[in-house]
């Protein structure tokens, strides 16, 4: 019984199944016992009261018949209640709902054959309603390309569009010229009116370090903008120095810079306001001296957010206010010019050499009926009729703006001069000099004598290079002009990486790499032809297409080898600027030294690829910070809070902060004001410097006398009435001083740096100090002594006498800041009523001014609203200052911090530390109330 019943009830479920899917107008009820249409006993049945009659869910009876099944049907009421299922079913099928209802007439086996757009290929039946569905199709489309404008991805896809798309897409953000190879393996940011390659979409922070530290490793740098001076040379002298001071370091007048022979490095400042308003780093380069004139030229190399405060000044200094407004010459426009705005052309673009013969005919043939080909070279995105040079009508004194006309590489690590000497081939001189004169600048410059007798002598200096087993050791700075052939010429064909001959150097070449290493290269050989305009347009004008070079190279007889012989318009004019390393500090000394090779516009990716091909490892902005970092330097603009480009980035760092905090919820936020983190987004070091002025002129006042006390109070109150602005110390000389009170060490504090002897640290020396730096800033790089890993606006705080005693328990590696109790929270979750009063805690806590604050709108959950309360003594310890860049060093093999200090409160702090704890500070990170020791040091 029991498997009869497993059986029937198996045969339901499957009975169900197959009736889930009948039509939905057919409906019985379920208890068919219960109606008055059925009769148990096999009599008649009363006629229906609806036409709905049919086979009705339910279990079978032992005589074969279902209990909702009738005995008998009637006909007339059962055809016409299918009939109207059938017409409901040709109406649907009929109906007009998508593309595809002719194909789903059609049998299975014809479906896919006749889903083509040849309508021939449908049956007969279908063939007229295919051709006006196609129509309607046709109208449609029509339509839609009448607005939208756009042509065909391949139209869209030929050289001479694609170069129209990549000009309008650079209006907002110039490209650089390896921008698409940057593109399709970096991440992109926007910035500074470019578009920059950040970092590599793939892992390579640690192989980009050991690039730096034992390789090369290749960085496009041509977003640096290069301003041209041309003039007398004392004349460009006077107005220079009154953008620099010689206490800061070597100046534009230095001598070894004044030939030629190195490249040096100033910040400028406004015309006479040292040491207030800086504008920031720049570096200069001087052309050698000719022997006819005594015109000089010079190149100015600066940040592009640098650029507008630095010409204004030396339009100012030079007296060059007359612009020269350059000529636009008339280019032809094709017939018809699309009216969109996204085909715009730009009106300074140069028009694109016509093609070589063997091009496609069809190819041609639809290309003169489209807007001719375009190429940007320069900077594209500025009007033909905006100045880039200015004169000056007392003097004889121009400046040119050269952005974007000279391309800038950067080869960082100790083998970067070997990947030079493999990647660059001195220029081959012509075998075949013709009489008359020829338009290519090379043929014309080995008709010169004494030019060929300069180009071998630059070439002999390249060969010994090769002999120098470091970059580190040639002299900083150094100047070497050149005439390479086209490195496109001896391309290899797979990627090898350059390494360091091992064959021993003769004794003659070894006398020449010890001169080389000592003196550095003759001021002769520093000339270039890259300082003329004409033979950089030249040169870039009559550059080989990647076409033709392609075409050429196969024509070779054996695949893969050099062509010879080398075209004449393929010799190349470039300059190598050596870039010195770390020169701060008594360790790591010339850690990241490597080259910079300058190029004419037009040939950034001629040079880009065969340079990667030499085992090169490729980096972006993120690489720059992180080789500032490792060589303790400060970077531009992050680390230069006193001037206008820093101000700038420090609001744009903290609006994206504080909108990637405001994005998580406020559950998953960290709440700053229980750590005791005043600002976790920005350094609020105007208020630091204020802060710390006033309290060390109050213990200063407090070691004198009663009357003294008075008098100082008095002038104090006058000198701080006045507005003053803080600035960073660079006064090499005090800088000095004040890094012979920090008992400087090496990484981790392990010893003492052997140094000249400094003058006792007394309060007289201190107060002679502040007189003139009272409201200065220092740059420091702060090494920890234990574990741990500094973070981004880290405080960095005193320590007390109590806190000396745990560095005796090495498992102890820092005090604890104990949790600060947050007085607005219960604010932020009633808003609406302002008329309760604060308690009285609050008010013991918490100022009138920050009870007020706390209740406006742009309060957030967590962070403490503006104005701040006072930045030096909110924690249970003393801030000092805040670090600007932290991470592991890996160059140290601990972690580091790099940041600024309040003068004044360094001086007081060393002041009172113990001679054996001297130098020692705590620094705490803004997500933690745990401080570590750290030894400060000040490295000049």
């Amino acid at each position: 019984m029991d498997n009869t019943k497993k059986m029937s009830d198996a045969k339901a479920r499957r009975r169900e199944i197959k009736l889930k899917n009948q039509p939905t107008n057919v409906q019985y009820p379920v208890n068919v016992e219960s109606s008055p249409h059925f009769t148990g006993n096999g009599g008649s049945t009363q006629r229906c009261p609806g036409p709905h009659h049919g086979w009705v869910r339910g279990h079978q009876k032992d005589g074969g018949y279902s209990k909702g099944m009738p005995r008998y049907i009637n006909a007339g009421s059962f055809a016409r209640a299918r009939a109207s299922e059938v017409q409901a079913m040709v109406k649907a099928v009929r109906k007009k709902t998508a593309s595809c209802h002719l194909f789903a007439a059609l049998p299975k086996h014809m479906r896919r054959r006749a889903m083509s757009h040849n309508t021939k290929r449908l049956p007969r039946r279908l063939q007229e309603m295919a051709m006006k569905l196609k129509e309607k199709n046709l109208q449609g489309v029509k339509k839609k390309k009448e607005q939208s404008k756009q042509k065909s991805r391949k139209a869209r896809r030929r050289h001479g569009n694609l170069l129209l798309e990549f000009n309008r897409r650079q209006r907002k953000n110039i490209w650089l010229e390896t921008h698409i190879w940057h593109a399709k393996r970096f991440h992109m940011v926007k910035k500074w009116g470019y578009c920059i390659g950040d970092r590599p979409t793939y892992k390579c922070y640690r192989p980009c370090y050991r690039a730096m530290s034992s390789h090369c490793l290749l960085q496009d740098l041509s977003y640096y903008c290069c301003i041209e001076l041309l003039g007398e040379e004392e004349t460009l002298l006077s107005a220079l120095a009154q953008l620099i001071s010689k206490d800061t370091g070597p100046s534009f007048a230095s001598a070894v810079c004044l030939s030629g022979r190195r490249q040096g490095n100033v910040t400028v400042y406004r015309a006479g306001q040292y040491p207030s308003q800086p504008l920031g780093p720049v570096t200069f380069l001087w052309r050698p001296r000719a022997q006819v004139s005594n015109r000089r030229q010079l190149w100015i190399w600066a940040h592009p957010t640098l650029k507008r405060d630095l010409v204004a000044e030396l339009q100012k200094v030079c007296d060059c206010s007359e612009p020269v407004i350059p000529v636009v010459e008339p280019v032809a426009q094709p017939a018809k010019v699309p009216s969109s705005e996204d085909t715009k052309e730009l009106p300074n673009l140069i028009t694109v050499v016509q093609g070589i013969s063997g091009t496609k005919r069809k190819r041609s043939c639809m290309d003169q009926s489209g807007p001719p080909a375009k190429k940007i070279l320069g900077d594209g995105t500025r009007s033909p009729t905006t100045p880039v040079t200015w004169t000056s009508n007392s003097s004889a004194t121009v400046i040119n703006d050269l952005t974007m006309e000279i391309v800038r590489y950067r080869l960082i690590g100790p083998l970067s001069h070997t990947v030079l000497t493999e990647t660059l081939e001195v220029a081959t001189s012509c075998e075949t000099l013709a009489k008359s004169a020829s338009s290519l600048w090379w043929p014309e410059y080995c008709k010169d004598e004494s030019k060929m007798n300069l180009h071998k002598e630059q070439s002999d200096i390249f060969h010994i290079l090769k002999g120098v087993y470091s970059s580190g050791e040639i002299p900083p700075g150094t100047v070497l002009g050149l005439n390479v052939d086209d490195p496109r010429v001896a391309l290899p064909r797979k990627k090898v990486k350059a390494l360091p001959s091992v064959k021993q150097v003769q004794v003659v070449e070894e006398e020449r790499v010890k001169q080389l290493m000592l003196n550095g290269v003759p001021e002769r050989c520093c000339q270039s032809s890259l300082w003329d305009s004409s033979v950089r347009d030249n040169v870039t004008e009559n550059k080989i297409p990647e076409q033709e070079l392609n075409h050429m190279k196969h024509e070779v007889l054996v695949p893969g080898s050099r062509l010879r012989p080398t075209p004449h318009q393929g010799r190349v004019p470039v300059l190598l600027v050596h870039q010195p390393g770390k020169q701060v500090g008594h360790e790591m000394g010339t850690w990241g030294a490597g080259w910079d090779i300058l190029l004419p516009k037009g040939w950034g990716m001629a040079f880009w690829v065969p340079l990667v091909y030499r085992g090169v490892r490729e980096g972006g902005l993120h690489m720059s910070l992180k080789h500032s970092q490792n060589k303790c330097a400060p970077h531009f603009p992050h680390d230069y809070p006193d001037c206008p480009a820093g101000v700038r980035f420090q609001e744009e760092q903290e609006a994206e902060l504080l909108d990637k905090f405001k994005r998580r919820p406020p559950a998953k936020r960290t709440n700053y004001i229980k750590l005791g983190c005043l600002a976790p987004f920005r350094c609020p070091w105007k208020q630091l410097a204020e802060e710390w002025e006033v309290i060390s002129a109050e213990e200063r006042m407090e070691s004198r006398d009663t009357d003294t006390v008075i008098e100082g109070a008095t002038s104090h109150q006058d000198v701080t009435s006045m507005p003053q602005r803080f600035t960073v110390l660079r006064n090499r000389k005090a800088l000095r001083l004040l890094s012979g009170w920090c008992r400087p060490t090496t990484s981790k504090g392990q010893r003492a740096c052997r140094l000249s002897q400094a003058p006792p640290l007394n309060q007289a020396a201190v107060s002679s100090f502040l007189s003139a730096h009272s409201m200065s800033l220092v740059w420091v790089r702060l090494s920890l002594l234990a574990k741990g890993k500094p973070e981004l606006h880290g405080m960095v705080c005193v320590p007390t006498l109590e806190d000396f005693k745990l560095l005796k328990d090495p498992q102890c590696s820092g005090p604890l800041e104990p949790t600060h109790k947050d007085h607005f929270k219960s604010k932020l979750k009633r808003p609406k009523k302002k008329s309760k009063k604060v308690t009285e805690t609050a008010h013991k806590v918490a100022t009138p001014t920050t009870a007020k604050s706390s209740s406006t709108p742009g309060t957030v959950f967590g962070l403490w609203p503006d104005p701040l309360p006072s930045v030096a003594s909110h924690c249970s310890r003393v801030v000092l200052g805040w670090i600007t860049q932290g991470d592991f060093s890996l160059t140290a093999g601990c972690g580091e911090a790099l940041g600024f200090v309040s003068v004044p409160g360094l001086l007081t702090t060393l002041l009172k530390q113990p001679i054996e704890h001297r130098g020692m500070l705590l620094l705490r990170n803004p997500t933690s109330l745990h401080y570590r020791f750290v030894k400060v040091n000040i490295e000049v």
